[in-house]
């Protein structure tokens, strides 16, 4: 699959922390999440991509171009949304739509004011007199009014309602269905938003990425499961994460259930096996309690 972004062996170093040789792609069309507590590296690796903080090494490749020499042609193409927004604080919405334009040689103000619009985003009001929610749509409103092909965000929902958190991702969705070519990379902490929309999720504790895949598919072989004492196989029991043991039995979360699931059919039946689905979030937890 073609990819639009692609990370090598991509290193930063801080005095008390260490981006290690981060591989990465965003594929084409794709919405591509990285998970990960506090800490983990997933700003860092989104403001390399921004070219915001330079590479102690590896390699970063946009659009099969390069920072420095490419950055104004890769930017032009990009639309970014960071965790928090600044802005000119006296100017109006409309003003900072007028100011950032002259950035971006695909500008279209007729797309900047009907999500305007679509936000209930008053043109005169001035910056300072909007909500964090509303600072977070106006964000988007500039990040999308040049039709960018890779969208980059980093923590954009954090700390937002979850009526504002919808709205955002709904719209993200709609603009992924309509563009096959567009491309989002989206760090988060708040594993329901990149459930809802995320194809492809990548895992990143202490600067390294330590799991990605296809979203469903993780799902899918990810599991927590219930056993009866006397219907676990040691092999089983061996392969279990966060073990606990209960009045039912054993009960733990296994990432090869899609190996085991063939043989589970008669205990499921007699009621010695329950199988139950887990979230992004157990995911993490698991990963990070390993």
């Amino acid at each position: 699959m073609k990819q639009i972004a692609v990370l090598k062996g991509v290193t930063k170093r801080y005095k008390e922390f260490t981006l290690n040789g981060i591989d990465l792609g965003v594929p084409t069309g794709q919405i591509v999440g990285i998970i990960g507590p506090n800490g983990a590296g997933k700003t860092t690796t989104l403001q390399l991509m921004m070219n915001m903080v330079r590479l102690d090494g590896g390699e970063i490749t946009i659009f099969g171009k390069h920072y420095p020499q490419d950055e104004k042609e890769i930017k032009n193409r990009i639309g970014y949304v960071g965790e928090v927004q600044y802005f000119y604080e006296d100017r109006t919405v409309a003003w900072t739509g007028k100011f950032v334009s002259k950035f971006y040689s695909n500008w279209n103000e007729g797309e900047f004011t009907a999500l305007l619009k679509r936000f209930d985003l008053s043109r005169t009001k001035r910056v300072k007199n909007l909500s964090k929610g509303m600072r977070v749509k106006l964000a988007f409103a500039i990040a999308l009014a040049h039709h960018p092909k890779l969208i980059i965000l980093d923590e954009p929902t954090s700390g937002l309602d979850p009526v504002v958190r919808r709205e955002v991702l709904e719209l993200l969705k709609e603009r992924s269905l309509q563009d096959e070519e567009l491309s989002i990379i989206i760090s988060s902490h708040i594993t329901d938003d990149l459930e809802r929309i995320a194809d492809v999720v990548h895992y990143m504790i202490n600067g390294t990425i330590v799991l990605s895949g296809d979203k469903d598919l993780l799902l899918d072989t990810w599991k927590k499961v219930h056993f009866k004492a006397d219907a676990v196989s040691e092999e089983m029991l061996d392969g279990l994460r966060n073990v606990e043991r209960n009045m039912f039995g054993v009960s733990g979360i296994t990432n090869r259930y899609q190996d085991f699931k063939a043989s589970f059919g008669d205990a499921i039946q007699r009621g010695d096996i329950r199988v139950e689905n887990i979230r992004l979030d157990d995911i993490l937890i698991s990963l990070l309690e390993k």
